[in-house]
Formats: C-alpha cells, structure tokens, sequence
C-alpha cells in the first residue's frame, strides 16, 4: 500500500512538471532582464588636469608628495592614451635626492576605480609594509633612505604589476653620490631620458603577449626630435637613463661618438670606458657621458633597431653656440 502511494505522488508530480512546461512553450516569458553594471565595474574614461608634485628639504630629510592620477597624454602626433600616470605626464616627474636623504613620501591617490602605490628601485625597505596600496580618494606616507647612489626606476607596484606600468606609471629617481662622480667638474650638459613601450591601450593581453605601438624616450616618438638636447662643440654631455620597459631591453647608443664613462646604474663604483653600447634591462638604468667634437646632429637610440623604428630615439643638436638652429633633425 505504502509503495502504491509513492508511485502515485511521484506521477502526480511528474505531470506536473510536464503542465508546468507546455505552459512554458506555450505562453514563454520575457527575457530576464540584463543587470546593468555599476558604475565602479565599467572604467570611466577620466582626464585629470596634471598636478604638480610638492618637494622640500629639511636638512636630510625631502619630502616628496605625489599624486596618481588619469590623465589624456599625446603619445604620438594626433595619437591620444589616457594613461594611469603619476602627477599628470608619464614618465612622471624626475625626481632628485642626495645618498644618505631619508625620503619622506606621500602618495595621494585621485583614480576613484583603483589602489596605487610606489615603488622606488632607489631605497631599503619591506614591499609589505612601505610599497602598499593607496586606496581610492585616499593617501598614504612612507619613510625610507636613500642610501645608494645612482639613477634608479619607479613605478606603481600594485598587482598586476604589468598593467599598472604598461599603462604608464613609471619614473626616474636620481641618488646623486655623496662625494659626487669623479668626472663632475668635466661635464657641460646633462639630461635625462626614460625609455618606454606603449601597447594596445589597456590591454592586458598586448600587454603579455603582443608587441609595443610605439617605443619611446620621454613619453613620446616626436618631441626630442623636434625639440632636440643642445650642447655645444668640445662640450661633455651627461645622460642618465631608465629603461622601464615594461617588456623589451634597450641598447642603448648614441650615434657618431663613444661613451668615454659610463656608471652601470648610475653607481659610480660600476665604471665602464670607451663603451659603444650600454645594455639596459627592463628596470635598470646607467649614467652615460660622451664628448662632441664636431657641429652636426648625433641620433640617440636604442640599437635594438625595430624598437628604434617604433619611435626610440632622440637627437642631440650641436653647435658653435649650443643654440638650436632650427635645421630639420636628422632622421636614423
């Protein structure tokens, strides 16, 4: 009797599933409705005006205050990315300190989407507790000393770290050495360049597994062409150098001379001579000097010659005077 009931019930419930499926068929329902994103899960496309960075000293101590921010930058001629950058530009400011400073650093963050934070290559510190997220609308403060001479990177290290470069956060620090570089009172010019690769905008894909649009030094594949550094005839020329890749390596050249020093990481324990090429691996960086000896326009660029094509070079125009002629530049 027991087992009787429980075949019944069970075709009872089972021709209900099949009275509850033709109705189905017969009469569908509409589409569930497709749940809107909210507004934090969708980037916005932001374009904050660049902000200046704020740096004092006080005694050994320099207070730096910087800010990660969005910001539309010309990559190319008419080509517009808008970049995760730190104070409004990528690179970001140059930043400049002695060895032995203690760096007071504040991070303020404007990106309503996302964490930032700072890595300096420059300094001594546990990642876990001094290059830690800056949450939206937030700031954070971090000591730390700079007790290694050279010119270093840095960068957002908030995971994954790839995007957060790629996409342009990056910059230059300078520890210049106690005691100075032992050819100080023989330079007559200096300049920075930092080498860099710009993608599919915001595309982690060609970011891992594609090849860069465009390689370039300072930001751009034109302004140090048609603004080129100037040094004059005899003049010895300085260069520091980053390459942040974040991907290729650079090798780095300049067209028509020789480096007579060059400061592995701009350590001046690390000194090199009569070098025609400085290898610099994504992350690392070199002080380079050179004599000019002759009036005419010298080409910088990486000897890694696809990425040069894609925009990685400079010229260094020189003169009688050290003033620019205004002569189209020289093109490698």
């Amino acid at each position: 009797m027991k087992s009787r009931n429980i075949l019944k019930w069970s075709l009872l419930g089972l021709s209900g599933l099949v009275m509850i499926a033709a109705a189905w068929f017969a009469f569908p329902s509409e589409e569930p409705p497709v749940r809107e994103a909210a507004p934090h899960e969708e980037a916005q496309h932001i374009n904050h005006p660049p902000v200046e960075p704020v740096v004092h000293r006080e005694r050994n101590t320099v207070h730096i205050e910087m800010t990660a921010q969005r910001t539309d930058i010309e990559i190319s001629e008419g080509v517009i990315y808008n970049a995760w950058t730190f104070n409004g530009t990528a690179p970001g400011p140059v930043l400049r300190v002695k060895q032995g400073d203690q760096l007071e650093f504040t991070l303020n963050n404007l990106d309503p989407e996302m964490p930032h934070s700072m890595d300096f290559h420059a300094v001594h510190a546990a990642p876990s507790q001094k290059f830690v997220e800056v949450m939206p609308d937030e700031q954070g403060t971090f000591t730390y000393p700079a007790d290694t001479p050279g010119v270093f990177m840095y960068h957002c290290g908030v995971s994954p770290v790839l995007l957060h470069v790629a996409n342009g956060m990056y910059g230059m620090i300078i520890v210049e050495p106690k005691d100075g570089y032992p050819t100080d009172a023989d330079i007559d010019q200096e300049y920075t360049i930092v080498q860099s690769e710009w993608y599919a905008e915001n595309d982690m894909d060609a970011f891992q597994q594609g090849d860069p649009e465009y390689v370039v030094f300072n930001g751009d594949d034109h302004t140090l062409k048609e603004h080129p550094f100037l040094a004059k005839v005899g003049d010895k020329v300085r260069l520091y150098v980053v390459n942040v890749g974040p991907n290729h390596v650079s090798s780095f050249h300049v067209v028509g001379t020789t480096f007579d020093h060059v400061y592995l990481d701009g350590n001046p324990k690390n000194e090199l001579y009569g070098m025609q090429t400085v290898l610099l691996p994504a992350g690392g960086g070199a002080v380079v000097e050179f004599t000019v000896t002759e009036e005419g326009d010298y080409p910088i660029l990486t000897h890694q010659l696809n990425d040069a094509y894609l925009g990685a070079t400079a010229i260094l125009r020189v003169t009688r005077d050290g003033k620019d002629n205004g002569a189209p530049a020289m093109s490698h």
